[in-house]
């Protein structure tokens, strides 16, 4: 299994260099840290007294990784999710945030175990989740995956602006569904045809 490091630094290259689309409430982004995550540590990189974009794009990598690690990873607790969730839960925290653990939360109660659905890891969900993972071993990470995929077709059917997000130009899949794809077995994984099917009544 992969450490945490490992885990982050593939985070980041999913995530890619410095962008700042208008279509992305995130505003400018570097390695998928965004100014907001910036401004709300205090990381005036450039020392002139404000945390804008020209902090994100002087960002490292290495500041990045270690971003990821402390408020992305262990601060919210995803450390105490059973490991094998551990790397998806993760990614989406940093594609998500707190919606990360709210797409967890009601999987568990697709599952008839009763969790309060808040976005926080606290003993409830850290419990409830353990209790998944027990029943359903060989199927929770795979069942949490669909879960994100589901969530970011949702998230496009509701706002037009993200839909290329999950659609390419050409019609086949996008940076979100690939990426929550890399957390799904393959025989999981929709085909061509189904993503089409899909995506259809955004045309």
């Amino acid at each position: 299994m992969q450490d945490i490091i490992e885990i982050a630094t593939a985070i980041i290259a999913r995530e890619g260099g410095y962008v700042n689309d208008p279509d992305d409430p995130g505003g400018a982004t570097k390695y998928g840290v965004t100014v907001h995550t910036m401004r709300r540590l205090g990381l005036d990189l450039t020392g002139d007294s404000q945390v804008d974009a020209a902090d994100v794009k002087v960002l490292t990598r290495a500041r990045a990784v270690s971003i990821f690690v402390d408020h992305y990873f262990r601060r919210p607790g995803i450390d105490r999710l059973p490991a094998p969730l551990q790397a998806s839960v993760f990614d989406m925290y940093v594609n998500a945030g707190g919606n990360a653990v709210k797409i967890l939360q009601r999987l568990l109660g697709d599952m008839r175990i009763p969790v309060t659905v808040d976005g926080v890891i606290g003993p409830e969900t850290i419990a409830a989740t353990q209790k998944a993972m027990q029943a359903a071993p060989d199927h929770l990470v795979d069942a949490y995956g669909i879960a994100r995929r589901n969530y970011y077709y949702d998230l496009a059917d509701r706002r037009a602006n993200s839909r290329k997000y999950a659609r390419r130009r050409d019609g086949g899949k996008g940076g979100w569904i690939a990426r929550a794809e890399e957390f799904i077995a393959p025989r999981y994984h929709l085909t061509a045809a189904q993503h089409r099917q899909r995506t259809a009544r955004w045309d």
